[in-house]
C-alpha cells in the first residue's frame, strides 16, 4: 500500500519554498531547507536500518523500521519526523515526559527498532548503542550539520517478546495513557492524519499568514493536529520553544515572531494570567486551549489583560480534532469540525471522525470494544450540545484529566501500595492552591513513610507527571458505607490539619 504522508509533505513543502516553515531558539527553517535536511536525515535513518541485524524470530520480510522520537519541541523534531515517514519507517511520538520505566514498556510493547532522543536523555533501559556516522550504510552528506541536528540515534535493545504486526495502512503512531494504565500505542493511518489537519485547517481558518506559537509537546493531539501538518499544508510557520513555558517566555516568543497564533494547555493561560504581562500580544488574533477544562474566571481575565480571545478546541486521543470554538466567547467546545460526526446522548458522547485512529497496537481488542456497529467511537465523556456547540459536564470513565494528560488512579494507587510501608493507598482528582485540577493520593501507613519518601518511589517506576502533587498520610483510609474509599471524605481530607 502507497504511504499518504510522504507524497504530501514532499508536495507542500515544494510547494512554499523559502517561506519560513519552522523556528525554534537556535534555527530557522525555510519550507525549502527543512525538505533537504529531512531527505538527508532520511538517507541517514535507512543507512541505520540497513546496518541493523535482524536476523531473529521477530523480524518478517518488507517489515517497515520503527522509529521512536523522544524528545522535546525543536526544529531538529521536526526535521526528524519528516525523515522518518521519508524513509519509509513508521514514527512512534512517544511524550519526552515519559520516564525510563514507561519508555522501556513502550520499546518492548511496541518492537521498536530505534530511538531518536536528546543526547542527555536516560535511555539507558531502552538502548544498547548510539549510532554514527561510520554505523550508516549510506553516502549521504551533511555539509557540516548532523542529520539530525542536536538529537542523537539509537539502537534499541531486542526484547524476548514476539512484537506486534502493524496494520498495512498505518503511518503514524502516538501514545494515551489507556485505561491499562500502561501507555496504549494508538495505530493512525496517513489518510486519518492528513484529514486531522486538512479539516482542523479548514474549520479554523488557518491561512498562510499564520504564524503559530506552539507550547504543547508535538507528540501531543492538540499540537499534532493544530500546529504540525496543518501549519505546512497552508503554508504558515510553526514557532517552538524550548525549556518550561513560563509567561515570559510566551511573551518573548510571541514577541521575536509576531505570532498569529497561541496553542497551549490551559496551565499556560493560568500563569499569564498570574503574571499579567501587560505587553506582547500585540499580533495575536487566536489563542487556542485543550486537553482540560479551562476555568471561565481565566478566560475572562485573560482576555481582560491581552485582548485576545480563548478558543476552546475539544479533542480525543483517539479520535482526532472534533469541535471548535469559533467566536471565543467561552460558550462550550464549539461546534463539530468538518468531517466529524458528533452524538451527546444519556449514555455519554460518540463520535465518528475522518481523523480516527484504526487500534491500539499494544493493547488487542481495548480501542475495538469503544466502537460500536455504526463506527462511533465512546468518548468516556458526558455532556450536551446547545445551540450547536458541545458542553461537557463530567466522565463517564475514571481517567483523571491533569494537564491535557489522562491517568489511571488505579494505576498510582498500585504503585503507591508498593512502597515500602504502605497499608492501602487511593488516588484520585484534586484542586491545587491555584484551583487548577491535580492528581492527589490518600495514603494509610506505618510510622515512617513520609510524603517524601513515597514521591521518590513513584517517581522510580512514574514519569514525573503521574507523581501525585498532593500526598495526604492517614492512620486508615476512610470508606463508605459498603466498604469502599469514601471519595468525598477523601478530598475533605486534604483540606483539614494535617498529623503527619
Amino acid at each position: 500500500m502507497r504511504a499518504v504522508l510522504p507524497d504530501l509533505f514532499t508536495e507542500v513543502l515544494a510547494r512554499h519554498g523559502d517561506r519560513v516553515a519552522v523556528t525554534d531558539a537556535g534555527s530557522s527553517l525555510g519550507y525549502a531547507e527543512l525538505a533537504d535536511r529531512a531527505r538527508t536525515a532520511a538517507a541517514r535513518l535507512a543507512g541505520y536500518a540497513d546496518g541493523l541485524t535482524r536476523h531473529d524470530e521477530h523480524d518478517e520480510q518488507g517489515e517497515r523500521l520503527r522509529v521512536g522520537l523522544y524528545a522535546t519541541n525543536s526544529a531538529d523534531y521536526v526535521t526528524a519526523y519528516l525523515a522518518t515517514l521519508f524513509a519509509g519507517a513508521v514514527p512512534f511520538l512517544a511524550d519526552s515526559a515519559f520516564g525510563p520505566f514507561d519508555l522501556s514498556r513502550i520499546a518492548e510493547d511496541c518492537g521498536l527498532d530505534l530511538l531518536i532522543h536528546a543526547p542527555g536523555a536516560d535511555v539507558r533501559a531502552v538502548v544498547d548503542a548510539t549510532l554514527t556516522d561510520a554505523d550508516a550504510d549510506t553516502d549521504a552528506v551533511t555539509d557540516g550539520y548532523g542529520a539530525f541536528g542536536g538529537l542523537a540515534v539509537s539502537r534499541v535493545r531486542r526484547y524476548d517478546t514476539p512484537r506486534p504486526q502493524l496494520l498495512d495502512d498505518t503511518e503514524v503512531c502516538r501514545f494515551t495513557s489507556g485505561s491499562t494504565g500502561r501507555p496504549n500505542c494508538i495505530e493512525f493511518s496517513g489518510a486519518a492524519v492528513s484529514a486531522a489537519a486538512a479539516n482542523w485547517a479548514e474549520g479554523t481558518g488557518l491561512s498562510a499568514e499564520d504564524r503559530i506559537a506552539c507550547f504543547a509537546a508535538l507528540s501531543n493531539g492538540l499540537a499534532f493536529n493544530t500546529s504540525l501538518l496543518a501549519a505546512f499544508l497552508q503554508g504558515a510557520s510553526l514557532h517552538l520553544s524550548h525549556g518550561l513555558p513560563t509567561a515570559s517566555r510566551v511573551v518573548r516568543l510571541l514577541e521575536s515572531t509576531a505570532a498569529t497564533r497561541l496553542v497551549a494547555f490551559p496551565a499556560l493561560y493560568e500563569s499569564i494570567v498570574r503574571r499579567a504581562p501587560a505587553q506582547g500580544f500585540a499580533a495575536v488574533r487566536t489563542a487556542i486551549s485543550s486537553g482540560a477544562p479551562l476555568r471561565e474566571t481565566v478566560r475572562e481575565e485573560f482576555t481582560r489583560l491581552t485582548g485576545v480571545p480563548i478558543h476552546n478546541y475539544y479533542g480525543v486521543a483517539e479520535t482526532g480534532p472534533l469541535t471548535y470554538a469559533a467566536d471565543g466567547s467561552g460558550s462550550g467546545l464549539g461546534a463539530p469540525l468538518p468531517g466529524v460526526h458528533l452524538l451527546a446522548e444519556e449514555q455519554g458522547i460518540r463520535v465518528r471522525s475522518e481523523s480516527m485512529g484504526s487500534r491500539y497496537l499494544n493493547a488487542p481488542g481495548v480501542f475495538e470494544k469503544r466502537v460500536d456497529g455504526e463506527g462511533y467511537y465512546h468518548t468516556g465523556d458526558q455532556g450536551h450540545l446547545r445551540d450547536g456547540a458541545l458542553h461537557l459536564t463530567g466522565r463517564t470513565s475514571r481517567l483523571v484529566n491533569v494537564g491535557g494528560r489522562k491517568i489511571d488512579p488505579i494505576e498510582i494507587a498500585d504503585v503507591l501500595r508498593t512502597a515500602p510501608g504502605v497499608l492501602d493507598a487511593v488516588a484520585f482528582e484534586a484542586e491545587n492552591q491555584h484551583g487548577e485540577p491535580t492528581l492527589a493520593a490518600v495514603v494509610a501507613g506505618e510510622p515512617g513513610v513520609t510524603a517524601q519518601s513515597l514521591r521518590v518511589h513513584c517517581a522510580a517506576t512514574l514519569p514525573a507527571f503521574k507523581v501525585p502533587g498532593i500526598l495526604r498520610l492517614v492512620d486508615r483510609i476512610p470508606a463508605n458505607s459498603i466498604g469502599k474509599p469514601s471519595i468525598e471524605r477523601l478530598r475533605r481530607l486534604l483540606g483539614e490539619p494535617r498529623n503527619h
